[in-house]
């Protein structure tokens, strides 16, 4: 390893930050690289960033903290794409400074939540052009246009910041361009803030590790309740989204990895169709799985990065013209419609709401179902998906077989085609596990996943015969529920339904539904066949517009 030596560089991207009692300092983006542990046979250097001038004076009494710090004419905290749009035209707000203030939410609060694993030693600069093009009126600049976005760390990008999966094995490696939503999003004028952490490898390497933890990323922490699960594997994403660390967030999910995290932690999560979004770019597990879609505070700031990602991507050929069909004529933002429920006839799956009588739980989502109910919705209860048992076991469904093959194939294809990386194949990374299990805690966490798919030699006849098994299992399952009873939803109160919407390839949303005794959050979610995001988002937006669940982290204990 003694060859990519100096490639092993852990991008901490932790801004320095010196308070006085009327100014924010925070100085120009030079980084510095100060060792952060060593071995015999590599090394990761922290890099810092010298402090960058906020210029913005402290009304009143000074801070004690970054959170304590408004933006002048201008809410920070919950700030909602429409409103920074807003303040942008009005010239109360510019991109800088809203970087900067993300940048300081960063600072404060992921040594407690180890939300981000990398900042963007570019994202003031992206900043500042942003506003450069707003100010001269050369460019429109509406939807995305200057609004900062944190990225998966699975989810490559052609710049400065690492794509690792949360691995050390990955850092240092050079991707040959931009994910293909990435290359979106800058055609759009976000500004790429940084990396999120995530479930290492998007928790497919053991199944002892948690689903919040990476070796680079550290484990994730849920910001109402410190102690609660907050879930993966898009774990970084969710958090920093619940907690203001970033406008929004771009997650993945191959099985429940979208969904569960936004549930966790009281945000808008959408897993859009599979291949309505390109994957190009997007560390993998499993082609005819993997998704990748938007987390926000609210439904209207994810439908408005989902907006701005979806479409054909000629490095994800097959399956984005496939889902193509399904991107409406005008987008996917006149969907948001506060009457939305009306008329829409929702199915509610009660072996995802078996919550005891008398919780709490039991109790918001009787209520929710009266909402619904009051907007219009025609509820057709206690319906049950064929086979669920079965789809709801890896095993029995085949979607474990399918997986392990899937991943080692789609993985050796992923290295194969970087710039340069320390690792080229599923068997380099097991390897270099093993040889730096202290870094990856391979002692405690081992990587089984990984072991069981490298002696996979492909898809041959069990992995052929497990495809076509859930290929069954959701045709004779969700779909033929949704049809018999003309629905256009299924509703479901806990993460349970992820894998009915994973081996099918369809799509869901999860909205902020409530909080138990102790203030962990817990969500609803909307799912439906594929191509059905417009009466999701109806369903999804009306909801959170009727109810008003969502409230800022508490961080307790």
């Amino acid at each position: 390893m003694n060859n990519v030596k100096h490639a092993h560089r852990k991008l901490l991207g932790q801004t320095g930050i010196d308070f006085i009692p009327d100014r924010l300092f925070v100085s120009d983006f030079q980084p510095r690289c100060r060792p952060f542990t060593h071995n015999s046979s590599w090394d990761i250097c922290r890099w810092e960033w010298p402090p960058i001038v906020l210029h913005l004076p402290l009304h009143g009494s000074a801070a004690s903290s970054p959170l304590d710090l408004p933006l002048p004419w201008f809410e920070f905290q919950e700030a909602t794409i429409d409103g920074i749009q807003l303040a942008f035209r009005e010239g109360s707000l510019t991109s800088r400074r809203l970087v900067e203030f993300y940048l300081t939410q960063i600072h404060a609060l992921n040594p407690l939540l180890h939300a981000v694993i990398e900042v963007n030693p570019d994202a003031l600069r992206q900043a500042e052009l942003a506003d450069r093009e707003r100010r001269s009126g050369r460019r429109p600049c509406g939807g995305l246009h200057g609004i900062p976005i944190l990225l998966k760390d699975n989810i490559a990008t052609r710049d400065r910041l690492n794509t690792t999966a949360g691995s050390f094995a990955l850092l240092g490696s050079k991707t040959p361009r931009d994910a293909g939503v990435v290359r979106r999003l800058r055609r759009a004028g976000a500004v790429i803030l940084g990396k999120a952490n995530m479930a290492e490898w998007a928790n497919f390497r053991s199944l002892d590790a948690p689903s919040s933890w990476s070796a680079r990323g550290g484990q994730g922490r849920n910001p109402y309740v410190l102690s609660a699960d907050p879930c993966g594997s898009s774990t970084g994403s969710a958090i920093a989204a619940a907690a203001n660390m970033a406008a929004v967030t771009l997650g993945t999910e191959t099985d429940g990895s979208i969904i569960c995290p936004s549930d966790f932690n009281s945000v808008a999560g959408i897993k859009p169709t599979v291949g309505l979004t390109s994957r190009a770019g997007v560390v993998p597990i499993s082609p005819r799985q993997d998704t990748v879609g938007p987390i926000g505070r609210t439904v209207s700031d994810a439908v408005q990065v989902l907006e701005a990602i979806v479409g054909f991507d000629q490095r994800d050929a097959v399956a984005t013209k496939a889902a193509s069909k399904y991107i409406p004529r005008g987008g996917y933002k006149q969907f948001l419609q506060v009457d939305g429920l009306r008329g829409k006839r929702i199915g509610i799956l009660r072996a995802f709401f078996s919550f005891p009588n008398g919780s709490v739980q039991q109790k918001v989502f009787e209520e929710h179902f009266n909402t619904m109910r009051q907007k219009g919705a025609i509820l057709i209860d206690n319906l049950e998906i064929a086979n669920l048992s079965i789809i709801l076991d890896a095993t029995q469904s085949g979607e474990e077989v399918a997986l392990l093959a899937e991943f080692k194939m789609a993985l050796n294809s992923y290295l194969s085609e970087l710039s340069s990386s320390p690792v080229r194949s599923l068997a380099d990374v097991i390897a270099f596990n093993d040889k730096h299990r202290i870094e990856e805690r391979v002692e405690e966490f081992g990587q089984l996943v990984f072991l069981a798919a490298q002696n996979t030699t492909g898809i041959g006849p069990a992995e052929k015969s497990a495809i076509a098994r859930m290929t069954q299992l959701s045709s004779q399952g969700l779909e033929r529920l949704m049809m018999e009873n003309r629905l256009d939803a299924v509703v479901t109160g806990n993460v349970g339904v992820t894998a009915v919407l994973a081996i099918g390839g369809y799509p869901g949303i999860s909205v902020p539904a409530g909080y138990g005794k102790a203030g962990d959050p817990f969500g609803i979610c909307f799912g439906g066949v594929k191509g059905s995001e417009p009466k999701l988002i109806e369903m999804a937006y009306a909801f959170e517009q009727a109810t008003l669940v969502r409230k800022p982290p508490s961080f307790r204990k």
